[in-house]
């Protein structure tokens, strides 16, 4: 047992923890571990050992800490682990021959290793966790539903862990949270199947406590939602049922503020709780006040959704007079889990020092939380050194000059209302753009991106490292852009894209030409299963110098006589996709990355270019999950996409693309964007269109995606018409385009050419039935 008090300082020892660590390794050994075992290249023990030695090496990295989390680590998304570990897998997918680990993977992504195009079966659906780009695949659910607990693997886990001298703390989604991230296919009350779920869930911690385990983390970030009564009540019908397995149970809140579920949360029957403190500061003091003395109070003071130091020495501030009131009731954490931050800054040998100076990455904000622990353990004289280093970083972050940029806070003061408008209202618009495209009815394209292969990822590799020059990348990017350009024409789109050949990501790309935008080198973050993203760093204020899509999109219109869909990322999602500058409001950079995209805009329709589409995926997961809070975020998120759009004319059509079409509350503020063409996601969630359209008249025109591109799955010509004319039950069959879920760049050619071909096949049949 630790000590309770300091023999240095007679002060009251704090305890540090970890709420989650990221799993995908330092150099992304899971992401290509992954990618092995699904192409075939390798065995599952294979597999399996890579995720004990990365578990074992995460565990090392915590080993300073007081309790180190285990459960966290996940082959895919740690949702679907809950739900095999319940025993709530689809019957499509349990009653398949093979291993656990094959119908795990069937699950996430419609396919395991060696499974034969016979074998797909439907993947579940998938969205963003909360307001974050992590996405988990979605609980199922139904009237008939029944739950059979298996704890094996979170045993397995623990073993390991005690194996290697670990103090350990399990991580486990809390059984509220769970059932209302999921979905009921048949319509039926899921909160209805809690009865069932609960004695689940009590032999799951039963189980851990056999095992030895003392203390387990369930995570309920639910509560930081507003909820109406009924599931307020579930969460008092759920702890009074698990408060007698015998183990102590620190529930954890994060994302955002308790607010109304501030006394629910205090008075559930557990022996711990944890608290954002980097969101909801202002409750610490009355959750002291509040919460009963026999419980831990665990506070997350290190912003595990950003990569910014911390001001430790501010921290210590307010964290010292709550220490001195709590304790050893007092717990250390980051404020969730740390899956959202890359692993290490160490690693970034390339980037500027000055800004990586200003950097902490999940091991630095480790390191971070230690020297809080020991400053109120043993006094701040104890880390001196470090609060000091701290405070020269920081304050040399704020007197930089390449923060603030004169010129650009003087562009943005100068918006008026006149950047939001287009010329004229849509029905104008469509009849003008009609004449000059000359599209048939349910005209079909693709998102933007085909299959960057490794050819065309070396390509890239050579030209950063010096080893061919911009003459010969152009000319390979070129042949490639050809190729494409001839696939499409091959295959009868209507409206091409060029590829994207030339772009890592659709927002590093733009992040690498933007002035205010530091590039990492691998700070690669988890956006689900083997697909890391590697966001770029806002550090200051954002400008364009110069064009950067505009001489590929002339070179690719100069292809063909068919019109060709120039391809933009957006201001919110080039926001919302980056780490971004926590000294300013998001909203002041929203509007300078608004005028820089509109600058894009209007050098490509100079250009000639009459389809521009500027995708804005991330637009409602930066929704935040106060309904109190949205309406300030919709409003300048709108104005920001709508400032970089709209000074177009009227013959040139914008079309933008979002994810996940969980966009019911919202669907309002999506109209109010105007884009002429809107393109969703809707094949991986059931190849349907969001109930709202049902009852919501969409004034513009939509193309609900037909082909799901998170599958290895080809779809064939009779799924594409069936989804497209259930569609076409919803919104006029004239207000639809045929397209994918999303950009094709992670898929292989083979599964891309049989996928379009049955798209636009599916089309032509259909215009004969409309015409």
């Amino acid at each position: 047992m630790r000590p309770q008090k300091s023999v240095l300082s007679g002060l009251f020892m704090v305890t540090t923890h970890n709420l989650g660590f990221p799993r995908i390794g330092t150099k992304r050994e899971l992401t290509f571990a992954l990618d092995s075992f699904w192409n075939g290249e390798s065995s599952a023990a294979e597999l399996q050992k890579t995720g004990a030695q990365l578990r074992q090496k995460h565990w090392q990295h915590q080993a300073k800490l007081d309790f180190v989390p285990v459960g966290d680590f996940s082959f895919y998304d740690q949702v679907l682990d809950t739900s095999f570990m319940l025993g709530n897998v689809p019957a499509r997918i349990s009653q398949l021959e093979g291993s656990e680990l094959d119908n795990y993977f069937r699950a996430a992504r419609g396919r395991s290793a060696n499974d034969s195009e016979q074998d797909v079966c439907c993947s579940s659906g998938m969205t963003k966790w909360f307001d974050t780009n992590y996405h988990y695949i979605v609980p199922e659910f139904s009237a008939d539903t029944h739950f059979k607990p298996d704890s094996s693997r979170i045993l397995a886990q623990v073993a390991e862990a005690k194996a290697q001298g670990m103090n350990i703390k399990p991580v486990i989604i809390g059984p509220v949270t769970y059932l209302f991230s999921g979905k009921a296919r048949d319509g039926s009350d899921k909160l209805a199947l809690l009865p069932r779920l609960l004695p689940a869930y009590a032999q799951l911690l039963i189980d851990l406590r056999d095992a030895g385990v003392e203390w387990v983390q369930v995570d309920e970030p639910l509560l930081v939602t507003k909820l109406n009564g009924a599931w307020r009540h579930a969460y008092d019908l759920a702890y009074h049922h698990l408060k007698s397995c015998g183990i102590k149970i620190l529930l954890a809140t994060y994302f955002g503020t308790l607010e109304e579920n501030f006394r629910l949360a205090c008075e559930l029957p557990v022996q711990g709780l944890h608290m954002d403190a980097v969101n909801a500061l202002k409750e610490v003091l009355p959750m002291i006040d509040w919460l009963p003395f026999h419980k831990v109070l665990s506070l997350g003071v290190i912003n595990g959704r950003n990569i910014w130091k911390t001001d430790l020495n501010y921290t210590l501030d307010w964290l010292e007079p709550f220490h001195a009131r709590l304790k050893e009731r007092l717990w250390l954490a980051p404020s969730c889990s740390l899956l959202h931050v890359p692993v290490d800054v160490n690693n970034e040998d390339q980037l500027d020092a000055e800004i990586k100076s200003w950097l902490a990455f999940a091991r630095q904000k480790l390191d971070e939380l230690v020297t809080l622990g020991k400053a109120l353990n043993e006094g701040r004289e104890a880390v001196a050194d470090e609060l000091t280093a701290n405070r020269n970083a920081l304050l040399s972050r704020r007197a930089s000059t390449r923060v603030n940029n004169p010129a650009v806070k003087d562009s943005a003061s100068q918006i008026t209302a006149a950047f939001e408008q287009r010329n004229s209202v849509f029905s104008t618009r469509l009849a003008t753009q009609s004449a000059q495209l000359k599209l048939p009815i349910f005209p079909t394209t693709t998102i933007g991106s085909f299959p960057h292969t490794e050819e065309n990822r070396q390509v890239r590799r050579q030209f950063k490292q010096g080893e061919i020059d911009q003459q010969k990348y152009s000319q390979l990017l070129q042949d490639e852009i050809k190729q494409c350009v001839q696939i499409q024409e091959e295959l009868g789109l209507d409206v091409l894209v060029h590829g994207e050949p030339e772009r890592n990501d659709m927002v590093e790309y733009f992040g690498e030409q933007l002035n205010g935008y530091a590039i990492s080198q691998s700070a690669w973050v988890q956006s689900y299963g083997s697909l890391c993203v590697k966001p770029p760093i806002i550090y200051g204020d954002i400008s364009r110098s110069k064009p950067m899509t505009v001489e590929w999109m002339q070179f690719a219109q100069s292809l063909t006589k068919k019109p060709m869909k120039a391809m933009l990322t957006g201001p919110v999602t080039l926001l919302n996709w980056s780490f971004v500058r926590d000294d300013q409001p998001h909203a002041t950079t929203g509007y300078q990355l608004a005028l820089a995209m509109r600058d894009e805009v209007l050098d490509l329709e100079k250009a000639g270019l009459r389809i521009i589409q500027i995708d804005e995926p991330a637009l409602r997961e930066g929704l935040p999950l106060r309904e109190s809070q949205r309406k300030d975020y919709l409003n300048w998120a709108v104005k920001s996409f709508r400032i970089s759009a709209n000074g177009v004319r009227d013959e040139t059509q914008i079309h933008t693309h979002m994810c996940y079409s969980e966009f019911n509350d919202i669907i309002d503020t999506i109209a109010a964007m105007d884009a002429d063409v809107l393109t969703i996601e809707a094949a991986h969630s059931g190849t349907e269109l969001p109930e709202i359209f049902d009852s919501f008249n969409y004034p513009n025109s939509i193309g609900p995606g037909v082909y799901d591109i998170h599958s290895p799955s080809v779809p064939n010509e009779e799924h594409i018409i069936t989804a497209l004319s259930s569609a076409a039950s919803k919104v006029c069959a004239s207000q639809l385009w045929v397209n994918p879920d999303c950009g094709l760049k992670i898929r292989r050619w083979d599964e891309v050419i049989p996928a379009l071909q049955s798209m636009v096949s599916a089309a032509k049949k259909l215009r004969q039935n409309y015409i």
